[in-house]
């Protein structure tokens, strides 16, 4: 007996199913993502193996490893955020703003992989190849090598792959990639779950790294089923302000690698262009004994980056004050502010507060706490921080300094900015033995850290 279509109700965020539609979904509870699809029966299936067929168990102790040597692309800021390089048979996820420049740093990597002797092949389910050829010129990435082609059927796409045999593959996007089997409409919720198994499937039997571009949803996340995060070996988030000409390419998630790693790059006309050092660049532009700004040193996986933070606080014509937080946690610079009036006596709270990390960066760690304080404090008493002064350390809801991580690597790119004098909590300070060219001062409490900046009583 033949069977019928089936329509299902799924969460196109979660992949969550219901047996009807809800205008909430009750696993990641997000509005309006409930979904109809319909799904068609797919053909009948393969061969069922017989025992002697399947897999079986083994120790690990047994199992052994070759020499897995990771390809270098020759863009020394994507290695560095893969971990290395690319490992063969790797699912790598990319996503990020529409404009952002994700086909155009992944065209340039393949430029760089063809340049270097290896066949690459660019699949994109958006553009024409005469948009690819456009876009190609523009960015100088001509080559032999780069083979590129338009097609959506995964099917298709995988025999191409068995045939060309290239050393590496790009999809752009992962969204606009249809299976016959699945029976839903591209994009949907089968269809990108489908898409990204065949093709984890071809990359882990044929040994050949593939790189999925994903969009993102309003909220930033990549659209589809978050299924689909899971399923592939490392995810990258590219961060940036299209208005801005600085870029960021963050890892969230690398089973080959360290997390939070981030890959720095600079838009221009050519393309995406490395930056090699990028504290310099972050703190090129600051204004000199300018209240309310602070620079501090935060952890990028394993890079120090020294970065400048702003603050602005003004009296408020509203019965309640503004809040405008932009590169750092919102709930974590109202807790700041409620310990800065309480150990402070700073009554910030009837003010209007503006805070921003220059240059576009997204700073979570708590080191940087008693950057934002001082940030603060500076312009709520429109006094600037002493020149050459750097500031670290986390803060605790009773006033105390807390100890902070990799000190050392820390301090060391604080040397290599000019910067003289650092203060930092006294639990840190004792672990360095020796610091070349800057200055320590340990603190242990809030009210110290004011009386060093403002000479207050």
């Amino acid at each position: 007996m033949k069977k019928q279509p089936k329509t299902i109700y799924a969460c196109r965020f979660c992949g969550h199913q219901v047996p009807k539609w809800m205008g909430r979904c009750p696993e990641c509870e997000k509005w309006e993502t409930i979904e109809e699809e319909i799904l068609r029966p797919s053909a009948a299936g393969g061969r069922l193996l017989s025992a002697a067929e399947r897999p079986k168990p083994v120790p690990i102790d047994s199992v052994e490893l070759g020499d897995e040597e990771r390809i270098l692309t020759g863009v020394g800021e994507f290695d560095r955020v893969l971990g290395g390089g690319i490992i063969p048979g790797s699912l790598v996820l990319i996503g990020g703003d529409p404009g952002i420049g994700k086909s155009t740093l992944l065209l340039q990597i393949l430029y760089q992989l063809a340049a270097a002797g290896r066949k690459v092949l660019y699949v994109s389910g958006e553009e024409s190849i005469r948009q690819l050829k456009m876009r190609s010129l523009r960015l100088g990435a001509g080559s032999p090598s780069l083979m590129v082609v338009s097609e959506v059927d995964v099917d298709a796409i995988i025999q191409m792959v068995e045939s060309e045999k290239p050393d590496a593959l790009v999809i752009d996007s992962i969204q606009t990639m249809y299976t016959p089997e699945a029976g839903a409409a591209p994009g949907s919720i089968t269809q990108v779950r489908q898409s990204t198994m065949k093709l984890m499937g071809l990359s882990k039997q044929s040994g050949i790294p593939a790189f999925l571009i994903g969009h993102v949803t309003k909220d930033g996340a990549i659209a589809g089923p978050r299924i689909m995060e899971h399923m592939v070996d490392t995810v990258l988030y590219f961060e940036g302000d299209r208005n801005h000409g600085f870029r960021i390419l963050r890892a969230v998630k690398n089973r080959f690698g360290s997390t939070n790693e981030i890959g720095v790059f600079e838009m221009k006309e050519a393309g995406l262009a490395e930056v090699a050092n990028p504290s310099e660049v972050f703190l090129s532009e600051r204004a000199k004994n300018a209240p309310g700004s602070v620079v501090t040193a935060c952890m990028e996986g394993s890079r120090p980056i020294l970065v400048e933070l702003q603050a602005l606080v003004s009296s408020s014509g509203f019965a309640t004050p503004r809040r405008t937080v932009l590169g750092l946690d919102h709930n974590r610079v109202s807790l700041l502010l409620a310990v800065l009036e309480k150990k402070l006596g700073l009554n910030v709270a009837g003010h209007d507060l503006f805070m921003n990390v220059a240059g576009g960066v997204k700073i979570s760690e708590p080191a940087v706490d008693l950057g934002i304080i001082s940030a603060v404090a500076s312009s709520f008493l429109d006094k600037p921080i002493p020149e050459g002064m750097l500031l670290l350390g986390e803060v605790g809801l009773t006033g105390e300094i807390r100890g902070i991580s990799h000190l050392a690597a820390r301090i060391a790119e604080i040397g290599k900015m000019g910067f003289t004098r650092c203060i930092v909590p006294v639990n840190s300070k004792k672990q360095l033995l020796k610091t070349e060219g800057v200055e320590l001062i340990g603190i242990r409490r809030l009210p110290e850290v004011m009386n060093i900046l403002f000479q207050a009583g």
